[in-house]
């Protein structure tokens, strides 16, 4: 009742103002020839409250760029202040105040500024209205079809709180979340106190009979008579960052079973996701790691804790920190550790998206050590078969040469080591025809070495140039692979024909 009663003491006296100012103004005296009657027109009138337009005419919102609730006292001057220089910088303290500001050229026109309960009215007097700025209308019209449009919510609040005036779209947002929430001062959005600095700030609005809810970032502006407020949805960037935060859950969860430590560290250099085994392979607990330290922090505690290879000198380390970082961001860093302790680590360094970079620890101390051990046997089995006085040669299934000993390099001149091509047994059957007088069972050699089929041992006599015979043995051995043995010893053997017999029996 109380808003009502003021609203009627401030809205009556000027509407009669207005009346009574129209009876009286030149604008109804007669033509020069006093033939007809100028029609009425009507008084553009403003009614301002707390700095706040609160009324205007439709004279008014036609003949100026203004909007109720969207413009204060400074925009008033801001327009009337270049015909009027005695148009006041504020709304006049005085409840009894009556001003008049006279246009400037002696045209007659003024302004009639009075407190009215409240309230301050403006008032056109004359017989010439004020102009508006050039281009000041198209401008008013663009503003309001923006203001249609505008698909953001945009509304303005007095000091007190309460909204003075909204945009379409946060009316629209109202109709849909006040019938179950209707605030009485109009405001949707429950925003903390704006502080000094603070432009930007997420609210949420909920509905409570439906459960829906919507994020928006709201940025505020202070005003010297209110505080104007843009809001921005944010519901597509709320579900891309819970869709980003399930997806790092779950990447975790399946980091968590990795037997190999992964360390994660973003554009800024600072470590964003680590895995469990990378706490058991590099010795740092899980508070060091949680803070999210540097990757300098992380490589000194790394070189404290004795599980890189120690440096020489600390400048030294440094570039060499400096290099592990650019050639991980290239992708090319891969290096093996080996660690006072015994064990042996592969570090590789790979690039991430949006400029983060990623290092795998792995420890294959297991897998050096079946590597040591295979080659000293592979070593031991070559430094053993070099005793022996016959000459070996082993093929494999697709009759790749796979073995020789030293006995055989020195018989037949062969050089195994400087060889980078793969030797056939044909390419051997070549080399054997060449030093050995002929002899018509080298093809059935061939095909004994490449053959599919079940095969047994059998011999065959080979003669080199100029030299006693030697016996030739043909052993197939596992995985299909068969031994060539040369040997100069005269023991009995199956000749072809017996092994012919044999077969066809």
């Amino acid at each position: 009742m109380n808003d009502l009663a003021l609203i009627l003491a401030v809205v009556v006296p000027t509407v009669l103002f207005g009346v009574w100012w129209v009876l009286r103004s030149p604008a109804t005296a007669t033509r020069a020839d006093d033939s007809e009657e100028v029609p009425v027109m009507e008084v553009p009138v403003m009614v301002f409250r707390d700095g706040v337009l609160d009324y205007a005419s439709d004279a008014a919102l036609l003949q100026y760029p203004i909007a109720m609730g969207a413009h204060n006292w400074e925009d008033i001057q801001d327009i009337l202040l270049p015909q009027f220089p005695d148009f006041p910088d504020s709304p006049p303290a005085d409840h009894d105040a009556d001003i008049t500001a006279l246009c400037k050229g002696g045209s007659g026109a003024a302004l009639r500024i009075r407190a009215l309960g409240g309230a301050v009215s403006i008032a056109v007097q004359g017989d010439a209205l004020i102009a508006p700025p050039p281009g000041a209308m198209e401008e008013l019209e663009l503003l309001r079809q923006v203001n249609r449009n505008l698909p953001h919510p945009v509304w303005k609040t007095e000091k007190s709180g309460a909204v003075v005036w909204q945009n379409e779209a946060y009316a629209a947002l109202a109709a849909r979340f006040r019938p179950n929430n209707c605030p009485s001062d109009g405001l949707l959005f429950k925003l903390p106190p704006l502080e000094s600095g603070q432009k930007n700030v997420r609210a949420k609005l909920e509905d409570a009979v439906s459960g829906t809810a919507e994020w928006f970032d709201v940025t505020r502006k202070a005003q010297t008579n209110g505080t104007l407020h843009y809001a921005t949805s944010l519901d597509t960037l709320i579900r891309a960052e819970n869709a980003q935060r399930d997806f790092v859950q779950t990447l975790a969860k399946t980091f968590a079973h990795l037997s190999i430590g992964l360390a994660i560290f973003n554009r800024d250099r600072q470590l964003a996701l680590f895995n469990p085994a990378l706490t058991d392979l590099t010795g740092l607990s899980a508070s060091f790691l949680s803070p999210r330290p540097t990757i300098d922090s992380f490589f000194d505690a790394l070189r404290e804790n004795r599980r890189m290879p120690e440096p020489k000198n600390y400048k030294t380390w440094r570039h060499r920190m400096a290099d592990l970082v650019s050639a991980a961001e290239h992708g090319k860093f891969e290096e093996t550790w080996s660690l006072e302790s015994g064990q042996t680590y592969r570090v590789k360094g790979r690039p991430h998206p949006d400029g983060a970079i990623a290092f795998l620890i792995e420890d294959i101390s297991a897998e050096i050590s079946l590597t040591r051990n295979f080659r000293a046997e592979l070593e031991l089995g070559q430094n053993l078969a070099d005793t022996f006085e016959d000459a070996l040669a082993v093929f494999s299934r697709s009759g790749i040469l796979t073995f020789s000993n030293k006995a055989y390099d020195v018989l037949w001149g062969f050089e195994n080591q400087s060889s980078f091509a793969d030797v056939t047994i044909v390419d051997a059957i070549r080399l054997w025809k060449e030093k050995s007088a002929p002899n018509p069972m080298w093809p059935d050699l061939q095909e004994a070495v490449m053959s599919l089929a079940e095969r047994e041992a059998w011999s065959m006599p080979v003669c080199l140039k100029g030299q006693s015979p030697m016996q030739c043995n043909i052993v197939p051995i596992a995985s299909g692979a068969t031994v060539v043995r040369f040997s100069r010893q005269q023991a009995p053997a199956r000749s072809r024909a017996v092994r012919q017999k044999k077969i066809s029996d």
